[in-house]
Protein backbone atom coordinates (compact mmCIF):
# COMPACT_ATOMS: atom_id res chain seq x y z
CA UNK A 1 0.00 0.00 0.00
CA UNK A 2 1.76 3.14 -1.21
CA UNK A 3 2.47 5.66 1.82
CA UNK A 4 4.70 8.39 0.04
CA UNK A 5 8.00 7.17 0.01
CA UNK A 6 7.57 4.02 2.23
CA UNK A 7 5.11 1.20 2.23
CA UNK A 8 2.50 -0.44 4.80
CA UNK A 9 2.06 -4.15 5.40
CA UNK A 10 -1.26 -5.43 6.15
CA UNK A 11 -0.92 -9.16 8.13
CA UNK A 12 -3.32 -11.42 10.32
CA UNK A 13 -1.73 -12.85 13.48
CA UNK A 14 -3.04 -15.75 15.44
CA UNK A 15 -1.93 -14.61 19.14
CA UNK A 16 -1.65 -11.49 20.87
CA UNK A 17 1.56 -12.95 21.93
CA UNK A 18 2.96 -12.14 18.76
CA UNK A 19 2.60 -8.62 18.69
CA UNK A 20 4.40 -6.25 22.17
CA UNK A 21 1.93 -5.27 24.61
CA UNK A 22 3.54 -1.89 24.12
CA UNK A 23 3.15 -1.82 20.23
CA UNK A 24 -0.92 -3.00 20.80
CA UNK A 25 -1.52 -0.59 23.88
CA UNK A 26 -0.13 1.98 21.83
CA UNK A 27 -3.05 1.20 19.17
CA UNK A 28 -5.73 0.87 22.07
CA UNK A 29 -5.19 3.24 24.26
CA UNK A 30 -5.67 3.32 28.39
CA UNK A 31 -9.41 4.39 28.41
CA UNK A 32 -10.95 0.93 27.90
CA UNK A 33 -9.19 -1.94 29.49
CA UNK A 34 -10.87 -4.64 27.54
CA UNK A 35 -9.14 -3.77 24.16
CA UNK A 36 -5.71 -4.05 26.07
CA UNK A 37 -2.73 -6.40 25.49
CA UNK A 38 -2.55 -7.43 29.18
CA UNK A 39 -6.84 -8.64 28.91
CA UNK A 40 -7.14 -9.91 25.31
CA UNK A 41 -3.95 -11.97 26.23
CA UNK A 42 -5.17 -12.93 29.67
CA UNK A 43 -8.15 -14.38 27.74
CA UNK A 44 -5.78 -16.43 25.25
CA UNK A 45 -2.96 -17.49 27.51
CA UNK A 46 -5.41 -18.90 30.21
CA UNK A 47 -7.30 -21.01 27.38
CA UNK A 48 -11.01 -19.09 27.48
CA UNK A 49 -10.70 -18.24 24.24
CA UNK A 50 -8.38 -20.47 21.91
CA UNK A 51 -8.32 -22.15 18.54
CA UNK A 52 -9.81 -25.60 20.88
CA UNK A 53 -12.47 -23.57 21.75
CA UNK A 54 -13.61 -21.83 18.69
CA UNK A 55 -11.59 -18.85 18.87
CA UNK A 56 -8.81 -19.21 16.61
CA UNK A 57 -6.86 -15.36 16.52
CA UNK A 58 -6.72 -13.38 13.11
CA UNK A 59 -5.53 -9.87 14.70
CA UNK A 60 -4.98 -7.47 11.96
CA UNK A 61 -1.66 -5.48 12.51
CA UNK A 62 -1.13 -2.30 9.94
CA UNK A 63 2.83 -1.77 9.94
CA UNK A 64 5.56 0.36 8.79
CA UNK A 65 8.36 -0.46 7.31
CA UNK A 66 10.75 -0.40 10.36
CA UNK A 67 8.10 -2.54 12.14
CA UNK A 68 5.77 0.41 14.06
CA UNK A 69 2.05 -0.50 14.42
CA UNK A 70 -0.05 1.71 13.20
CA UNK A 71 -3.30 0.57 13.16
CA UNK A 72 -5.09 -2.75 14.75
CA UNK A 73 -7.90 -5.05 14.81
CA UNK A 74 -9.16 -7.99 17.61
CA UNK A 75 -10.23 -10.64 15.14
CA UNK A 76 -11.17 -14.16 15.74
CA UNK A 77 -12.34 -17.13 13.06
CA UNK A 78 -15.43 -18.79 14.70
CA UNK A 79 -16.82 -21.79 14.50
CA UNK A 80 -19.58 -21.41 16.47
CA UNK A 81 -21.19 -18.05 18.49
CA UNK A 82 -21.46 -18.74 22.11
CA UNK A 83 -19.80 -15.90 23.91
CA UNK A 84 -20.74 -12.61 21.58
CA UNK A 85 -24.11 -11.27 23.09
CA UNK A 86 -25.85 -10.00 19.69
CA UNK A 87 -27.51 -12.74 18.69
CA UNK A 88 -27.28 -14.60 15.07
CA UNK A 89 -28.37 -17.80 16.02
CA UNK A 90 -31.40 -17.02 13.67
CA UNK A 91 -29.11 -15.87 10.91
CA UNK A 92 -27.07 -18.99 11.25
CA UNK A 93 -29.82 -21.82 11.02
CA UNK A 94 -31.67 -19.83 7.78
CA UNK A 95 -28.56 -19.55 5.90
CA UNK A 96 -27.16 -23.49 6.96
CA UNK A 97 -30.94 -24.44 5.94
CA UNK A 98 -30.80 -22.61 2.76
CA UNK A 99 -28.17 -24.53 1.55
CA UNK A 100 -25.30 -22.67 3.22
CA UNK A 101 -21.96 -23.12 5.32
CA UNK A 102 -22.51 -20.23 7.94
CA UNK A 103 -19.42 -21.16 10.17
CA UNK A 104 -16.47 -20.50 9.95
CA UNK A 105 -17.37 -16.53 10.51
CA UNK A 106 -15.08 -13.99 11.48
CA UNK A 107 -15.69 -11.65 14.98
CA UNK A 108 -14.47 -8.16 15.91
CA UNK A 109 -14.81 -8.50 19.49
CA UNK A 110 -13.26 -8.88 22.88
CA UNK A 111 -14.90 -12.43 23.79
CA UNK A 112 -17.04 -12.93 26.29
CA UNK A 113 -17.73 -9.31 26.95
CA UNK A 114 -20.77 -7.18 25.92
CA UNK A 115 -18.95 -3.55 26.50
CA UNK A 116 -18.53 -1.14 23.82
CA UNK A 117 -15.10 -0.20 22.96
CA UNK A 118 -12.81 0.89 19.94
CA UNK A 119 -12.25 -1.98 17.39
CA UNK A 120 -10.54 -0.18 14.95
CA UNK A 121 -7.53 0.74 17.16
CA UNK A 122 -5.13 3.60 15.54
CA UNK A 123 -2.02 5.07 17.05
CA UNK A 124 -2.29 8.42 18.04
CA UNK A 125 -0.83 11.19 15.95
CA UNK A 126 -1.22 9.45 12.35
CA UNK A 127 -3.89 9.78 9.92
CA UNK A 128 -6.91 7.71 11.42
CA UNK A 129 -8.92 8.56 8.33
CA UNK A 130 -6.55 6.57 6.14
CA UNK A 131 -5.70 3.42 8.82
CA UNK A 132 -9.66 2.89 9.44
CA UNK A 133 -10.09 2.69 5.73
CA UNK A 134 -7.04 0.47 5.31
CA UNK A 135 -8.42 -1.65 8.23
CA UNK A 136 -12.06 -2.06 7.00
CA UNK A 137 -10.14 -3.36 3.61
CA UNK A 138 -8.23 -5.78 5.20
CA UNK A 139 -11.12 -6.90 6.83
CA UNK A 140 -13.02 -7.57 3.56
CA UNK A 141 -9.97 -9.52 2.69
CA UNK A 142 -9.47 -11.74 5.22
CA UNK A 143 -13.40 -12.42 4.91
CA UNK A 144 -12.57 -13.26 1.42
CA UNK A 145 -9.42 -15.36 1.81
CA UNK A 146 -11.26 -17.55 4.60
CA UNK A 147 -14.06 -17.91 2.19
CA UNK A 148 -16.76 -17.31 5.71
CA UNK A 149 -19.76 -16.36 5.54
CA UNK A 150 -19.38 -13.44 7.73
CA UNK A 151 -17.96 -10.57 9.21
CA UNK A 152 -19.61 -8.93 13.07
CA UNK A 153 -17.59 -6.35 14.50
CA UNK A 154 -19.84 -6.33 17.81
CA UNK A 155 -19.91 -3.18 20.34
CA UNK A 156 -17.74 -0.89 18.47
CA UNK A 157 -18.19 2.95 19.41
CA UNK A 158 -20.43 4.79 17.57
CA UNK A 159 -17.98 6.97 15.47
CA UNK A 160 -16.88 3.61 14.36
CA UNK A 161 -20.21 2.07 13.72
CA UNK A 162 -21.23 5.08 11.34
CA UNK A 163 -17.87 4.81 9.45
CA UNK A 164 -18.29 0.84 9.29
CA UNK A 165 -22.13 1.54 7.65
CA UNK A 166 -20.24 3.84 5.37
CA UNK A 167 -18.14 1.95 4.38
CA UNK A 168 -21.38 -0.44 3.44
CA UNK A 169 -21.47 -2.69 6.29
CA UNK A 170 -24.66 -3.93 7.58
CA UNK A 171 -25.65 -1.82 10.77
CA UNK A 172 -27.43 -3.28 13.88
CA UNK A 173 -28.77 -1.31 17.11
CA UNK A 174 -29.08 -3.30 20.64
CA UNK A 175 -29.83 -2.12 24.37
CA UNK A 176 -28.43 -1.83 27.37
CA UNK A 177 -28.45 -0.06 31.00
CA UNK A 178 -26.25 2.77 32.20
CA UNK A 179 -25.90 4.58 35.10
CA UNK A 180 -24.51 7.91 34.31
CA UNK A 181 -23.47 10.49 37.23
CA UNK A 182 -23.73 14.07 36.12
CA UNK A 183 -21.54 14.80 39.05
CA UNK A 184 -22.67 13.48 42.39
CA UNK A 185 -21.15 14.20 45.80
CA UNK A 186 -22.45 10.92 47.54
CA UNK A 187 -24.77 8.07 47.26
CA UNK A 188 -27.49 9.91 49.16
CA UNK A 189 -27.09 13.04 46.23
CA UNK A 190 -27.75 10.13 43.89
CA UNK A 191 -30.88 9.11 46.21
CA UNK A 192 -32.05 12.46 46.11
CA UNK A 193 -32.32 12.74 42.53
CA UNK A 194 -34.79 9.64 42.47
CA UNK A 195 -38.62 10.01 42.85
CA UNK A 196 -39.77 8.99 46.45
CA UNK A 197 -41.13 5.46 45.86
CA UNK A 198 -38.22 4.26 44.25
CA UNK A 199 -35.53 6.14 46.59
CA UNK A 200 -37.47 4.37 49.34
CA UNK A 201 -37.47 0.99 47.10
CA UNK A 202 -33.75 1.32 47.34
CA UNK A 203 -33.10 2.39 50.92
CA UNK A 204 -35.26 -0.51 51.87
CA UNK A 205 -33.42 -3.16 49.94
CA UNK A 206 -29.67 -1.56 51.12
CA UNK A 207 -31.13 -1.85 54.54
CA UNK A 208 -31.99 -5.37 54.23
CA UNK A 209 -28.59 -6.19 53.17
CA UNK A 210 -26.94 -4.77 55.88
CA UNK A 211 -29.22 -6.20 58.64
CA UNK A 212 -28.35 -9.80 57.32
CA UNK A 213 -24.61 -9.43 58.47
CA UNK A 214 -22.92 -9.21 55.81
CA UNK A 215 -19.79 -6.87 54.90
CA UNK A 216 -18.90 -5.34 51.67
CA UNK A 217 -15.92 -4.49 50.12
CA UNK A 218 -14.55 -3.24 47.46
CA UNK A 219 -10.97 -4.76 46.34
CA UNK A 220 -9.25 -2.77 43.62
CA UNK A 221 -5.80 -4.51 41.81
CA UNK A 222 -2.91 -5.86 44.83
CA UNK A 223 -5.69 -5.99 47.46
CA UNK A 224 -7.44 -9.26 45.56
CA UNK A 225 -5.56 -12.13 46.75
CA UNK A 226 -5.83 -15.17 45.38
CA UNK A 227 -8.29 -17.10 47.88
CA UNK A 228 -10.71 -14.10 46.56
CA UNK A 229 -10.21 -15.20 43.13
CA UNK A 230 -10.52 -18.63 43.94
CA UNK A 231 -13.87 -18.18 46.08
CA UNK A 232 -15.08 -16.15 43.13
CA UNK A 233 -14.20 -18.84 40.33
CA UNK A 234 -16.12 -21.07 42.29
CA UNK A 235 -19.07 -18.39 42.56
CA UNK A 236 -18.80 -17.70 38.53
CA UNK A 237 -19.32 -21.77 37.94
CA UNK A 238 -22.27 -21.93 40.13
CA UNK A 239 -23.98 -19.03 38.25
CA UNK A 240 -23.31 -20.55 35.07
CA UNK A 241 -24.63 -23.96 36.35
CA UNK A 242 -27.90 -22.45 37.15
CA UNK A 243 -27.96 -20.41 33.90
CA UNK A 244 -27.34 -23.91 31.83
CA UNK A 245 -24.64 -22.05 30.26
CA UNK A 246 -20.86 -23.15 29.47
CA UNK A 247 -17.94 -21.75 31.71
CA UNK A 248 -15.99 -20.08 28.83
CA UNK A 249 -13.28 -18.69 31.70
CA UNK A 250 -11.04 -20.84 33.40
CA UNK A 251 -9.79 -20.18 36.83
CA UNK A 252 -6.11 -19.08 35.22
CA UNK A 253 -8.20 -16.34 33.70
CA UNK A 254 -8.90 -15.04 36.59
CA UNK A 255 -5.59 -15.01 38.24
CA UNK A 256 -3.76 -13.42 34.90
CA UNK A 257 -6.60 -10.75 35.18
CA UNK A 258 -5.22 -9.79 38.60
CA UNK A 259 -1.57 -10.01 37.44
CA UNK A 260 -2.05 -8.17 34.42
CA UNK A 261 -4.44 -5.29 34.52
CA UNK A 262 -3.49 -4.47 38.76
CA UNK A 263 -5.37 -1.56 39.69
CA UNK A 264 -7.69 -1.34 37.18
CA UNK A 265 -9.46 -4.81 38.48
CA UNK A 266 -12.51 -3.80 40.99
CA UNK A 267 -13.81 -7.21 43.04
CA UNK A 268 -16.51 -6.33 45.28
CA UNK A 269 -16.71 -9.00 47.58
CA UNK A 270 -19.37 -10.01 50.40
CA UNK A 271 -18.18 -11.29 53.53
CA UNK A 272 -19.96 -13.45 56.56
CA UNK A 273 -17.21 -13.29 58.94
CA UNK A 274 -14.04 -14.37 57.00
CA UNK A 275 -16.07 -16.12 54.88
CA UNK A 276 -16.19 -14.51 51.20
CA UNK A 277 -20.26 -15.36 50.44
CA UNK A 278 -20.12 -13.34 47.13
CA UNK A 279 -18.37 -11.42 44.53
CA UNK A 280 -18.98 -9.14 41.72
CA UNK A 281 -16.11 -8.60 39.20
CA UNK A 282 -15.76 -5.20 37.60
CA UNK A 283 -13.36 -3.61 35.70
CA UNK A 284 -12.43 0.58 35.63
CA UNK A 285 -11.48 2.59 32.91
CA UNK A 286 -10.56 6.27 32.33
CA UNK A 287 -14.57 6.82 32.59
CA UNK A 288 -16.68 3.90 33.65
CA UNK A 289 -16.23 1.35 36.00
CA UNK A 290 -17.86 -2.20 33.33
CA UNK A 291 -19.66 -4.65 35.39
CA UNK A 292 -18.64 -7.96 34.00
CA UNK A 293 -19.64 -11.21 36.06
CA UNK A 294 -21.29 -12.22 39.77
CA UNK A 295 -21.56 -15.17 42.00
CA UNK A 296 -22.75 -16.28 45.26
CA UNK A 297 -22.75 -19.24 47.71
CA UNK A 298 -26.01 -18.85 49.18
CA UNK A 299 -29.41 -16.67 48.97
CA UNK A 300 -29.15 -13.67 50.63
CA UNK A 301 -32.32 -11.39 49.69
CA UNK A 302 -31.41 -7.85 47.56
CA UNK A 303 -27.30 -9.06 47.66
CA UNK A 304 -27.24 -9.08 43.85
CA UNK A 305 -28.62 -5.46 43.71
CA UNK A 306 -26.46 -4.58 46.44
CA UNK A 307 -23.27 -5.96 44.65
CA UNK A 308 -23.61 -5.42 41.41
CA UNK A 309 -25.34 -2.01 41.10
CA UNK A 310 -25.48 -0.09 44.35
CA UNK A 311 -21.59 -0.72 45.21
CA UNK A 312 -20.61 0.13 41.58
CA UNK A 313 -22.69 3.20 41.59
CA UNK A 314 -20.84 4.21 45.24
CA UNK A 315 -17.43 2.94 43.82
CA UNK A 316 -17.99 5.59 40.86
CA UNK A 317 -18.96 8.91 42.75
CA UNK A 318 -16.21 8.06 44.65
CA UNK A 319 -13.77 7.75 41.63
CA UNK A 320 -15.03 10.49 39.84
CA UNK A 321 -16.32 8.50 37.25
CA UNK A 322 -18.59 9.04 34.20
CA UNK A 323 -20.75 6.28 34.32
CA UNK A 324 -21.29 2.48 35.31
CA UNK A 325 -22.43 -0.27 32.46
CA UNK A 326 -23.59 -3.07 34.22
CA UNK A 327 -23.51 -5.31 31.07
CA UNK A 328 -26.22 -6.83 29.12
CA UNK A 329 -30.32 -7.28 29.56
CA UNK A 330 -31.79 -6.33 32.65
CA UNK A 331 -34.97 -4.02 32.58
CA UNK A 332 -34.46 -4.39 36.24
CA UNK A 333 -31.96 -1.87 36.60
CA UNK A 334 -33.77 0.87 35.20
CA UNK A 335 -35.78 1.30 38.84
CA UNK A 336 -32.20 1.51 40.27
CA UNK A 337 -31.00 4.02 37.94
CA UNK A 338 -29.89 2.53 35.03
CA UNK A 339 -31.40 3.87 32.10
CA UNK A 340 -31.53 2.31 28.53
CA UNK A 341 -28.73 3.13 25.98
CA UNK A 342 -27.88 1.99 22.25
CA UNK A 343 -24.93 -0.31 21.52
CA UNK A 344 -23.80 -1.01 18.21
CA UNK A 345 -22.61 -3.80 15.84
CA UNK A 346 -21.43 -3.58 12.02
CA UNK A 347 -22.07 -6.38 9.52
CA UNK A 348 -20.31 -7.90 6.36
CA UNK A 349 -22.28 -10.66 4.42
CA UNK A 350 -21.01 -11.33 0.99
CA UNK A 351 -23.68 -13.48 -0.41
CA UNK A 352 -26.09 -10.51 -1.70
CA UNK A 353 -29.34 -13.12 -1.23
CA UNK A 354 -28.51 -13.47 2.66
CA UNK A 355 -27.28 -10.00 2.86
CA UNK A 356 -30.60 -8.50 1.33
CA UNK A 357 -32.49 -10.97 3.93
CA UNK A 358 -30.58 -10.16 6.47
CA UNK A 359 -30.28 -6.20 5.88
CA UNK A 360 -34.67 -5.98 6.06
CA UNK A 361 -34.55 -7.97 9.67
CA UNK A 362 -32.24 -5.56 10.70
CA UNK A 363 -34.50 -2.34 9.78
CA UNK A 364 -37.25 -3.48 11.34
CA UNK A 365 -35.56 -4.64 14.33
CA UNK A 366 -33.63 -1.00 14.53
CA UNK A 367 -37.32 0.26 14.45
CA UNK A 368 -38.71 -1.72 17.05
CA UNK A 369 -34.96 -1.65 19.29
CA UNK A 370 -36.06 2.52 19.28
CA UNK A 371 -39.25 2.27 19.74
CA UNK A 372 -38.15 0.06 23.00
CA UNK A 373 -35.73 2.29 24.43
CA UNK A 374 -38.59 4.95 24.29
CA UNK A 375 -40.81 3.51 25.69
CA UNK A 376 -38.46 2.16 28.98
CA UNK A 377 -37.29 6.00 28.86
CA UNK A 378 -40.91 6.54 30.42
CA UNK A 379 -39.89 4.56 33.72
CA UNK A 380 -37.04 6.48 34.48
CA UNK A 381 -36.57 6.66 38.16
CA UNK A 382 -35.67 10.31 38.03
CA UNK A 383 -37.54 12.95 39.48
CA UNK A 384 -36.63 15.37 36.54
CA UNK A 385 -34.80 14.95 33.16
CA UNK A 386 -32.62 11.31 33.24
CA UNK A 387 -28.76 12.71 34.07
CA UNK A 388 -26.60 13.75 31.39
Amino acid sequence: MPDGADSLTLRAVASLSDVTAAQWDACAGGANPFVSHAFLSAVEDSGSATAERGWLGQHLLLERPDGTLLGAVPLYLKSHSYGEYVFDWGWADAYERAGGRYYPKLQSSVPFTPVTGPRLLSRPGEDRERICKTLIAGLAEVTKRHEASSLHITFPEREEWARLGDAGLLTRIGLQYHWHNPGYESFDTFLDSLVSRKRKAIKKERRKVQESGLRLRALVGPEIEERHWDAFHRFYLDTIDKKWSRPYLTREFFLLLGERLGSKVVLIVAEQGDEVVAGALNLMGEEALYGRNWGCAADHRFLHFEACYYQAIEFAIARGLKRVEAGAQGEHKIQRGYLPVETYSAHLIPDPNFRQAVADFLEREARAVRSEIAALGDWSPYRACAPE
